[in-house]
């Protein structure tokens, strides 16, 4: 386990245990299904079990993690079922926000983001995916950073994360992203248009559709999938 051997003493401490954990999940020096000794990483952070304890059951609210009484701590593996219930989720709180916050996506706000799709083809054509991971990202962020249901945002942002960075992979299925770049230009087609709830349904049952999106879900996430069948 890649951990660093001590934290900064401060107050914050439950903070930084989390964001040291989070970190070690997205670099994979925490693996899904890997056993976590709460006691282990406390000795080699410099502190106390509490703060572990607290940060561990935020990573299980989270998702990234399962705590059971009996059988110890370990990395949550995503299953098929868990990617199929994230892509259903994030898409309907996507779209929900696309919807609501209709009034506030003005041309600018949507020509920023064309704009990012624009930066995500350039990275792709490139073959710079975190380049265009940092833009995808941007332009759904665009309509999201709308929304003041902040909660919202934090829980699609999570669910996101358990879906890229369990851990961030290496390599990516370019004709997917490709695809995707699409898929927003439809988005945004219809965003300059004004029809709204026409972008939302894209974004829905389309660009967040399991059943959509499954031969590329299924190549991807080849190795999670055989892993737990």
């Amino acid at each position: 386990m890649n951990l660093p051997t001590m934290i900064r003493k401060a107050p914050a401490m439950r903070a930084q245990v989390y964001e040291i954990l989070r970190a070690a999940l997205a670099d994979g020096g925490l693996e899904p299904g890997m056993p976590i000794a709460l006691d282990e990483i406390a000795t080699r952070l410099g502190v106390s079990r509490t703060p572990v304890r607290e940060a561990l059951l935020r990573l299980e609210i989270e998702g990234f993690v399962t705590i059971r009484p009996r059988s110890g701590i370990s990395v949550r593996v995503l299953t098929r079922e868990d990617i199929r219930n994230l892509y259903q989720m994030i898409g309907a709180l996507e779209a929900s926000v696309l919807v609501t916050e209709s009034h506030l996506l003005t041309p600018g706000k949507i020509a920023d983001m064309r704009a990012q799709n624009d930066a995500c083809r350039a990275a792709l054509q490139r073959d710079d995916f975190d380049a265009y991971y940092a833009a995808n990202l941007a332009v759904h962020g665009g309509y999201l950073e709308l929304s003041a249901n902040r909660e919202l945002v934090h829980h699609v942002t999570v669910m996101k994360q358990r879906l890229y960075d369990f851990p961030r992979k290496g390599a990516f299925v370019k004709e997917w992203e490709l695809t995707s770049v699409d898929e927003h230009e439809e988005i945004l087609s219809h965003l300059e248009a004004g029809d709204f709830a026409w972008a939302a349904e894209v974004v829905r049952d389309v660009h967040w559709s399991y059943a959509v999106q499954k031969k590329w879900i299924e190549l991807y996430y080849r190795d999670e999938m055989e892993a737990g069948a």
